[in-house]
């Protein structure tokens, strides 16, 4: 039995609306499918693509995160690696 929803499931949609390499907005990880539709499925099939969607995200966070550690050095401007980087927040005793 379907419980009934006493309101609608509005659109994740960013405004934003730019596909990435893989077929998904960029905005609001949707793939083109799932925008086109939105408006005439249940709200259960929009809570199935919200859940989707989140599941894409986190995907692309870590992946994203795992770049950064891999890559940490590359990241830094030309003649900063061997630069050491002063604590803001140390305390000194001076």
């Amino acid at each position: 039995m379907e419980q009934i929803e006493l309101f609608v499931i509005e659109s994740p949609c960013k405004g934003i609306c730019e596909n990435s390499a893989k077929g998904f907005c960029k905005g609001c990880l949707r793939s083109r499918e799932e925008r086109f539709q939105w408006f005439s499925i249940s709200n259960e099939a929009r809570h199935h693509i919200l859940d989707l969607c989140k599941q894409r995200r986190s995907r692309l966070l870590k992946a994203r995160q795992e770049r950064l550690d891999a890559h940490s050095e590359k990241n830094l401007p030309y003649g900063m690696e061997d630069e050491l980087i002063a604590d803001l927040f140390e305390l000194t005793n001076d």
